[in-house]
């Protein structure tokens, strides 16, 4: 259905790892015409760090009322970030606080979930530190709480708990269930044996697609938030699928996606699964039409934060007309910046060489973000022009270094996340007309050199 007509102006609900937002989206133009932001916190009370889901709600109630009247909105859409899932109980209340993915579980644990837990074959999902699989938190919770998971009715994906609070109907969907949840098969689109396994295959709420409308807004919430008329609210998409969505409607493969926030995720449109290296974080996601897409990540967007707090910032020009030197001297940063995942897993941060300032630094920096970026490119054997999209894409210098190290075209999507964007199609409605970006072609000089230099200190 297109809905094209019918809407003027989407909501959207958007809950990144680090921050959440609300977004008024106008259905023409695509164009962000409210936002409204707050932090995504964790809670470190009660049995483990959760996050604070009814602060959150508090904020999307608030911001929806805000934004009821001017400029109004007439469908909601939802994305959020993936590795998260929702224990109800009957009531429809939570059962369980909803685990903070990057909580660590102790050894005993670890050991038990790796013995259970299906072979990369089957899921496309690698063993992956932390929360990082869904079925991991599942498991830790119904082991080491069972009093408190008897009480669970019915799971749900993150983006779908929140469809479910604001409309009543419960439902999983394919991109959080396909995001390295160890639940999902995507050869054979059903769940995978891991859901037997654990005996929870009569609690998965019912697989709907992302571009359903699951219902409107539940009457006393319409009327809480000021709205008159039936507001629909459809299923909802994982964040990095929702920034993906728009290149599959707008682009022939084969291309590359890479989006960024908190992680840094690279997706290979058109490539095969043959290829894969559990081992260095790359994996299949499951796209919004239920299609596996590879794609290999880092934490390049916490990297990036952690960095900018050591080293200070620098005016951008300054930083991109850095490049050349520190290539010349062979300053460089090694991974892992965060350690536990991306593609050189065990490894820990180290400069080699010294910087002049914090434009030196700041672009090794990127250098070292466009150099872990085309390490995911080639795991999942990407081929074709490359869109950035979400902070890096603000960022020359890694735009200019991310070129010269690929040799591709790299096209920069700055100003908006994407997920937003994303979300607002499951609506029906048309992506905008993209503006027309000039592609980035790029060479530094010594370059090779410093790649070789790079790779060879990482021992390959």
């Amino acid at each position: 259905m297109n809905n094209e007509a019918a809407y003027r102006h989407i909501a959207v609900i958007d809950i990144g790892k680090t921050n959440a937002k609300v977004v008024v989206l106008d259905a023409e133009t695509g164009a962000e015409i409210a936002t409204i932001k707050t932090a995504n916190s964790v809670l470190k009370s009660g049995p483990y760090p959760h996050y604070d889901i009814e602060g959150l709600w508090d904020f999307i109630i608030s911001a929806l009322k805000s934004f009821a009247a001017t400029p109004g909105f007439d469908a909601i859409s939802i994305t959020t970030h993936g590795a998260s899932a929702v224990m109800l109980a009957a009531d429809g209340s939570l059962a369980m606080p909803v685990l903070d993915y990057e909580h660590g579980y102790p050894q005993a644990v670890q050991n038990a979930y790796a013995q259970l837990r299906p072979d990369f074959s089957e899921t496309f999902s690698p063993g992956l530190s932390v929360g990082l699989n869904v079925g991991a938190q599942i498991h830790y919770l119904k082991s080491t709480f069972p009093a408190d998971f008897a009480h669970v009715a019915t799971i749900l994906t993150y983006p779908q708990y929140w469809a479910f609070r604001l409309s009543g109907v419960a439902a999983n969907e394919v991109t959080s269930l396909g995001c390295h949840t160890d639940l999902w098969n995507p050869t054979t689109q059903s769940y995978s044996s891991l859901v037997d396994t654990l005996g929870i295959r009569a609690l998965m709420a019912p697989v709907r697609s992302a571009f359903d409308a699951l219902g409107p807004v539940l009457p006393p919430l319409a009327a809480e938030i000021g709205q008159a008329k039936a507001v629909p609210v459809y299923c909802g998409i994982h964040d990095s699928n929702a920034s993906l969505l728009p290149h599959l409607v707008e682009n022939e493969a084969p291309f590359a996606v890479v989006s960024t926030g908190t992680w840094v995720i690279s997706f290979g449109v058109g490539g095969d699964l043959d290829h894969l290296d559990p081992k260095r974080d790359a994996l299949a996601n499951v796209d919004a039409y239920g299609r596996a897409v590879p794609s290999a990540r880092f934490m390049g967007g916490r990297e990036f934060e952690i960095l900018l707090t050591e080293i200070g910032t620098a005016p951008a020009n300054a930083v991109e007309g850095a490049l050349e030197t520190v290539v010349e001297k062979g300053l460089m940063l090694l991974p892992n910046v965060v350690e536990g995942s991306g593609p050189f897993p065990g490894r820990k941060m180290r400069w080699i060489g010294n910087a002049t300032g914090s434009a030196e630094r700041l672009a090794a920096a990127s250098l070292y973000l466009a150099l872990m970026t085309e390490a995911c490119l080639d795991l999942i054997g990407a081929k074709g022009p490359i869109f950035v999209e979400g902070p890096c894409a603000l960022n020359r210098a890694y735009l200019v270094a991310l070129a010269a190290v690929t040799g591709k075209n790299v096209i920069a999507l700055p100003g908006s996340t994407g997920t937003s964007q994303g979300a607002a199609l499951l609506t029906g409605i048309r992506p905008p007309v993209a503006m027309k970006n000039v592609p980035i072609r790029a060479d530094l000089r010594g370059l090779r050199h410093y790649r070789q230099a790079w790779h060879g200190a990482l021992g390959g």
